[in-house]
């Protein structure tokens, strides 16, 4: 299996409240009254699921996630223990291994980092109790300049070949590709897309906010890589400069448009 990029838990922490928006819309269209099992698949260090544990509060709640990092700051954050926190990579996680059937799964801007995700869909779906809910939420900013100009800087690197590799990540779908999926396995789905403007460090406290923002999620494949100082200072002065250039700052902070790509599936009784 393809290694997964190391995750900061701090560094994924900032810029918290526009990290939640998404997840709150996704589970807004989840129609679940009293589900008895909540499983959250890439819980990252925990926020999001003991959300979901005070959503439903009667519900057992389980988090899967592949980073040991992730699943350690889960559990020293859950602190009265409401929530099971479970290490795996998703491609190898058995929903079996619950010991029962699920009545809502979340999977929230995780699925990206997971190759044949498609594939994965089919089971999860198939473990659901019936009239569960299965929802899913993606980014689907791959070709705004935030990302464009982390490629083009990597092709100017002298690691250039490495770096290029490493942030070839798996695509994600567009909502109609997961509208037709979930409803070819039996569900009723509701698919939409939305741009959030992120209005980041209106106190102007940081000099690149929206390189703070990635070097936490997207550029990790290049920070795995580039563990010698200069190497790594030669990649990230001209892609800070580049982001500068490209997200000026505004009287109202730096404005981020983030696309996002969301799905809930209603899983037939």
């Amino acid at each position: 299996m393809r290694s997964s990029p190391s995750w900061d838990p701090a560094a994924y922490g900032r810029f918290a409240a526009q990290r939640a928006r998404p997840l709150a819309d996704l589970v807004a269209q989840v129609g679940a009254d009293a589900p008895g099992l909540v499983v959250d698949l890439g819980c990252g260090h925990g926020p999001a699921t003991l959300s979901l544990a005070a959503l439903w509060p009667e519900a057992r709640v389980v988090g899967v996630d592949s980073a040991e990092s992730m699943i350690e700051a889960a559990t020293d954050l859950d602190t009265a223990g409401r929530a099971e926190w479970v290490q795996s990579d998703l491609r190898a996680w058995d929903p079996a291994s619950l010991g029962g059937a699920p009545d809502v799964v979340v999977t929230n801007s995780t699925l990206q980092w997971v190759p044949g995700h498609l594939d994965l869909v089919d089971a999860w779906v198939d473990a659901l109790a019936p009239g569960g809910w299965f929802a899913l939420q993606v980014p689907g900013n791959f070709d705004a300049p935030s990302h464009r100009l982390m490629r083009e800087t990597a092709e100017e690197h002298p690691r250039g070949g490495e770096l290029t590799a490493a942030l070839d990540v798996p695509s994600v779908g567009e909502p109609a590709t997961y509208l037709r999926l979930l409803t070819r396995l039996g569900c009723s789905v509701d698919a939409w897309e939305t741009t959030y403007v992120h209005v980041l460090d209106p106190e102007a406290e940081d000099e690149n906010p929206v390189l703070t923002w990635v070097t936490a999620t997207g550029l990790r494949p290049v920070l795995d890589l580039l563990d010698d100082d200069e190497e790594r200072a030669a990649f990230l002065e001209p892609y800070g400069a580049a982001l500068l250039e490209a997200y000026p700052r505004t009287s109202a902070g730096v404005l981020f448009p983030f696309r996002r790509v969301f799905a809930v599936a209603h899983k037939d009784s």
